[in-house]
């Protein structure tokens, strides 16, 4: 008996981007699966649809899975969109799912982790007391201050390049309105952003940035959003050293906080590097897949 696939409204939308929901009912109407469609909205961005689909495990194989994927697929290109991207753990029954119905890899994605109570402060310490000639670091906590809004937008160009293999993530194009409005999304739904930035102290622009979001009560994991160098700033160590100033900040400011979390392409060789200095330890892998069509 094939399942039932229901729509569903989902009201996890925003001006950027929305997300499409089904339902997959078996027997008696009894829920067997779930697939969510995130269609995103910007600009450079909207050429993809990202897939998350979950199957119980005593429904694998009984195709409820394809009924799911076709409901996406359908909408997908009903959207307008070029290609279809789904991240997996490695190793998970969502890996052979994926091949079967011509989903091929495209990212490999390694998950880190750093212990703060088990962090050597004085090491960390260390590395941002080293002089960075022509350079210094300045820090803020939730939006970025006007008079910095502008270079501190611009510098985000530092992760256009970012390594990501076959991913055809896009571009993002982002403004000073954008910028603030992700800082104030951060902070409405509780929880804290700290930025460190890299200034150029030639003309004081901002050349490279590391943001860190904990969750609200200081307690649990926090999360690295991202790190990035302008490409003409590169090779002064710049990336290391606004990490670390982060993971000291986090470290002293956070008392009862476990740990802090990043994820890294793992072509991106320059970052795991950063990492393993850092103290980060792998956790787990995930892939992304990608159809086009």
């Amino acid at each position: 008996m094939s399942p039932r696939i229901t729509p569903l409204t989902d009201p996890d939308s925003s001006p950027s981007s929305r997300r499409l929901a089904w339902l997959a009912s078996g027997a008696e109407g009894v829920p067997v699966g779930s697939a969510f469609l995130r269609l995103s909205g910007r600009k450079g961005q909207d050429h993809r649809a990202e897939l998350e689909i979950a199957v119980h495990p005593d429904e694998r194989r009984t195709g409820v899975g394809g009924a799911l994927l076709d409901a996406a697929l359908t909408a997908a290109r009903g959207e307008g969109r070029r290609s279809l991207v789904a991240r997996v753990t490695a190793g998970s029954p969502g890996e052979p799912f994926l091949t079967a119905y011509d989903f091929r890899p495209v990212l490999a994605l390694t998950f880190a982790r750093l212990s703060l109570p088990e962090l050597d402060l004085d090491a960390v310490t260390r590395i941002v007391d080293r002089p960075h000639p022509g350079y210094e670091l300045r820090c803020w906590d939730g939006v970025v201050p006007a008079e910095l809004a502008h270079t501190f937008t611009d510098s985000r160009r530092g992760m256009d390049d970012m390594p990501m293999e076959d991913s055809d993530l896009g571009f993002e194009a982002w403004d000073v309105k954008r910028t603030v409005a992700v800082a104030r999304a951060v902070l409405d739904r509780g929880d804290a952003l700290h930025t460190v930035a890299a200034v150029d102290r030639s003309d004081g622009s901002i050349v490279g940035f590391s943001e860190l979001v904990v969750p609200g009560g200081g307690r649990g994991d926090a999360q690295h959003y991202g790190t990035g160098v302008l490409p003409e700033h590169r090779g002064h160590g710049l990336g290391l050293w606004m990490k670390a100033e982060s993971i000291r900040g986090a470290r002293l400011r956070y008392p009862e906080l476990a740990g802090l979390l990043t994820d890294t392409a793992d072509s991106n060789a320059y970052m795991i590097a950063v990492n393993d200095r850092l103290g980060y330890r792998p956790t787990h892998r995930e892939l992304e897949y990608r159809l086009d069509f």
